[in-house]
């Protein structure tokens, strides 16, 4: 049996849509490339052919990634989740213990992970750390630039 993907409802359908520009936008983009290049005759010394085969193997590959990310999901709905412990789909405030800067984090499945967006991938050391834990809990997280110690301010599921 096949492992399931933990996702939420919205990387699920964010999946979904990227799936669907790249079959049925880039794909063909990308044949029309490789048609334009070949008809520029020796493929052996053509840049552009190489380019855009290239940008194929990366598309297909992305495509069968997605493909079987979406077919094993596990969609989790975290508007119907609620409680004080954090879990897959909660939005955690923490404070450096250190330094008193706040962050928020959502933790969700890995192919929804965005640093930029606050959202950290259940699979990541830090969401090790804060599942199980509730508000007013300090956490201990190894990082590559050393320990970090936070205390977790809330915990939401939004």
């Amino acid at each position: 049996m096949e492992e399931k993907i933990p996702m939420t409802t919205q990387g699920y359908a964010d999946l979904t849509e990227e799936l669907k520009k790249l079959k049925f936008v880039e794909r063909p983009r990308i044949v029309a490339a490789i048609e334009e290049a070949r008809a520029h005759g020796d493929l052996s010394e053509n840049a552009e052919y190489h380019s855009a085969r290239e940008q194929q193997s990366f598309n297909e590959g992305r495509i069968l990634e997605l493909e079987n990310a979406l077919s094993h999901a596990q969609v989790i709905d975290v508007t119907t989740l609620s409680g004080d412990k954090v879990l897959f789909g909660s939005t955690v405030k923490l404070e450096d213990s250190e330094t008193g800067v706040e962050h928020t984090y959502k933790i969700v499945g890995k192919y929804e992970a965005n640093l930029e967006k606050g959202y950290i991938s259940l699979l990541s050391p830090i969401a090790h750390a804060l599942i199980g834990k509730q508000k007013g809990d300090f956490v201990d997280v190894k990082t590559p630039k050393g320990e970090k110690s936070y205390e977790i301010l809330d915990v939401q599921f939004i």
